[in-house]
């Protein structure tokens, strides 16, 4: 099974539904509780993040015939600067309107590393990809 879903930038009246609609997937899959939870917050964190700090770009979740899933975040910019900070737990360039919303605390890239199994991000200017995988 493999979905996709576009994100855009600053579309905060949205914020949480592609995450949403991954765990209610896999939930009615029966996926595990710990694993369920484990993709939930990473999905949900991933997703916040090309909210507040991308261009847009595109979610990808597939569910292997194995059990693995795999989350794919795809932006088109502007990139990290600096992945040794944003890996910092309390480091944040959110925004001001973010930060108002309840974004921005500095542990999305924290969390997510936390809770998959593999996690892999590349940044550029041109964006940023991120990959995880969980499994049972």
């Amino acid at each position: 099974m493999i979905k996709h879903y576009d994100v855009m930038k600053d579309d905060y009246e949205n914020a949480g539904k592609v995450s949403s609609d991954i765990k209610r997937t896999l939930k009615q899959l029966g996926l595990d509780t710990k694993t369920l939870r484990n993709v939930a917050i990473a999905a949900y964190e991933a997703e916040i993040n090309m909210i507040i700090h991308s261009l847009g770009g595109v979610i990808t979740f597939e569910l292997s015939d194995e059990g693995e899933v795999i989350l794919c975040f795809d932006d088109i910019g502007p990139g990290i600067p600096n992945l040794d900070l944003a890996l910092q737990p309390g480091w944040s360039t959110a925004s001001a309107k973010a930060r108002e919303l309840g974004f921005g605390a500095g542990m999305g890239l924290v969390n997510m590393k936390r809770v998959a199994n593999n996690f892999h991000i590349e940044s550029s200017p041109q964006g940023t990809h991120l990959k995880m995988r969980f499994s049972s």
